[in-house]
This record gives structure tokens, sequence and C-alpha cells, in this order.
């Protein structure tokens, strides 16, 4: 049964699809988009949506803490996210991103979207 499975292997192992899904954070974060095939793109999706809704609140200690739990790898990506990018969404209730779908890739036919900041 599937019952309460809400997350997609992704056909990784889970530290591999942990460490794959923090580093295309961390590129969406820096660059402002990111192009990757659409199941990969719904799990970033889901993760940052969360991780704006935490950043909102502020530049302080758990903050802070909270968002180096999930993105570990680069303080400078940190300090953007809360500074800069989560201040643009403090009246909006969710919906942070936006997924546009840009068919499909020549050699293996994957759906390939570009998820980007609203």
């Amino acid at each position: 049964m599937k019952h309460q499975n809400g997350r997609k292997k992704l056909n990784m192992k889970g530290s591999h699809r942990k460490a794959m899904l923090r580093n295309q954070m961390i590129h969406l974060i820096k660059f402002g988009f990111l192009h990757t095939t659409k199941p990969r793109i719904k799990e970033v999706q889901r993760l940052m949506e969360r991780l704006v809704t935490v950043a909102r609140v502020g530049y302080d200690f758990n903050t802070i803490r909270r968002i180096k739990s999930e993105l570990p790898y680069d303080d400078a990506a940190v300090t953007k996210f809360i500074k800069e990018i989560a201040p643009k969404y403090v009246t909006r209730p969710g919906g942070y991103t936006r997924v546009i779908l840009l068919g499909r890739r020549q050699s293996d036919t994957a759906p390939i979207a570009r998820l980007e900041w609203v």
C-alpha cells in the first residue's frame, strides 16, 4: 500500500535524492530559475514552498537554524534567501513558485520544465 507516501523516489537512494534536491534548491535561490525534469521540479517546488513559509518570519536565529538544516552547503544562499527572496512573499498566502512546461527532451522524451519565482 502507498498510503501517506507523499514523496517521489525519483529512482535514487535516499541520501542521493536528498543531496540532489538540496543542490537544486540552492540553484533556484542563486539564479532564480531551475531547468530539469518535471518530477524533480515538483519535488523541489514542494520543498521550496515550505522553506519560504518558514523564512517569511525574518532574519532571526530560529529561522536561520531551520533553513540551514535544509540547506547546509551554502551560507551565502541561505542569507540571500532570508534577506532578499522571502520578504517579497510576506503578504502572499502561498504559491511562491510557478512551473512552466517546456516540452520533452529529445534524447529520452522526458518531460522538461522550468521552475521560477512568482
